[in-house]
């Protein structure tokens, strides 16, 4: 019975912290797109459906972005993807680092370091076929 008790207590602490959470603001946005990436059709068919949602401003904020604690993950996901490469301000970029950025692109979908392990799940689109992947390899030493 002291089980039970101490059972329904706990269940409502969880409860009401859920609920309190919600309330954490979260920033979900979409800024202007000021220069985008001009890249072959093919490499920009692979780049909008495994890389935009986090390296643009063009993300699409999925339903469970707004319960938190996800949201709380998603968001810096997102910010973090979006400091390191951001192909709605490509044109912002020098073009030595337009090279970098691409060159490293290539690298990192080589190494299997992006899209990352626990983006593909949830966005199974994303899971990059050996073609996709060796198409956006070969467009990444275009600019070694």
């Amino acid at each position: 019975m002291r089980c039970l008790k101490w059972l329904k207590i706990v269940s409502l602490s969880i409860g009401v912290l859920f609920i309190g959470i919600q309330f954490v603001p979260v920033q979900r946005t979409n800024p202007p797109i000021t220069g985008e990436i001009q890249a072959p059709e093919e490499v920009m068919h692979v780049l909008r459906k495994a890389c935009y949602d986090c390296h643009s401003n063009e993300t699409v904020w999925p339903w469970y972005a707004y319960i938190a604690p996800m949201s709380w993950t998603i968001e810096s996901d997102v910010k973090v993807g979006r400091g390191d490469l951001n192909f709605s301000e490509w044109s912002e970029y020098s073009p030595m680092k337009q090279d970098f950025k691409q060159a490293q692109s290539g690298e990192l979908v080589a190494a299997g370091e992006m899209p990352l392990w626990f983006y593909v799940p949830l966005h199974p689109e994303a899971d990059l076929s050996q073609e996709e992947i060796d198409l956006i390899v070969a467009w990444g030493k275009e600019a070694e």
